[in-house]
């Protein structure tokens, strides 16, 4: 578990990372504050991040529709749908997490933290809607949309194969003929509430990506996805 200055010290390396820096710096420690933090501390459940998740959700939705709207004037509705599901759902916004640096700065349960919560996607990617929620409250709608559109709604060429990536790496084995399409669970850890499978993507049995969610679907998904952008970059198997 983080100690306190620690703690602070990152919080302040993150406001470094983003470029935007709280004028309440308890929003933002309390978006990285899970349920199980509060839990064995003893304080009121509506202290962790999740009524911050619950508000960044709905920013998140908002600013992610205008950056389509705006920059997809050919889309029709149903194309900008499509779109935004594949950018706000679970995997890319644990990926974003993940690039932020976000999972040295949660505040977890001893429980949680031995069980591998700083790295589960379900837990980041709730921590990065509670951080758009926070920077909602503190700076308002266009710091928050300023937010999303930096760090969420780039590399949209990339995120949106998350979307139905199971569908888009057999479209692409059976054009390449490549061989067999086959996926293999790894692992799976964590309590039955809060599960955390792993799965691997095999192509004519060479291994060609691993993946992680909150079920097999999900790490399919996932798996799928490193298998994708290993296949257009020309990588090796791992």
């Amino acid at each position: 578990m983080l100690r306190e200055k620690e703690s602070r010290e990152r919080l302040t390396r993150l406001q470094e990372r983003v470029g935007y820096y709280f004028h309440d710096p308890e929003l933002l420690r309390r978006a990285m504050m899970h349920s199980s933090y509060t839990n064995e501390h003893g304080m009121e459940r509506l202290e962790c991040n999740e009524r911050l998740e619950f508000l960044g959700d709905a920013v998140l939705e908002l600013a992610s529709s205008e950056f389509l709207y705006v920059n997809y004037p050919g889309y029709p509705e149903g194309e900008m749908t499509k779109l935004r599901a594949s950018i706000v759902c679970e995997p890319t916004l644990a990926d974003c997490a993940e690039a932020l640096g976000l999972r040295e700065c949660l505040l977890l349960g001893k429980g949680e933290e031995a069980t591998g919560g700083r790295t589960r996607p379900s837990i980041t990617s709730d921590a990065l809607e509670a951080l758009i929620g926070a920077i909602y409250l503190d700076g308002g709608f266009a710091s928050a949309k300023e937010f999303v559109w930096k760090y969420i709604m780039n590399d949209i060429e990339n995120r949106k194969l998350f979307y139905d990536s199971k569908t888009i790496l057999q479209e692409m084995v059976q054009e390449r003929e490549l061989g067999e399409l086959t996926y293999r669970l790894l692992k799976t850890e964590g309590p039955d509430h809060c599960k955390v499978f792993t799965s691997q993507v095999l192509i004519d049995g060479a291994p060609r990506g691993v993946g992680s969610g909150h079920n097999k679907k999900l790490a399919e998904q996932a798996a799928a996805y490193q298998a994708i952008r290993r296949l257009k970059e020309g990588g090796a198997c791992i």
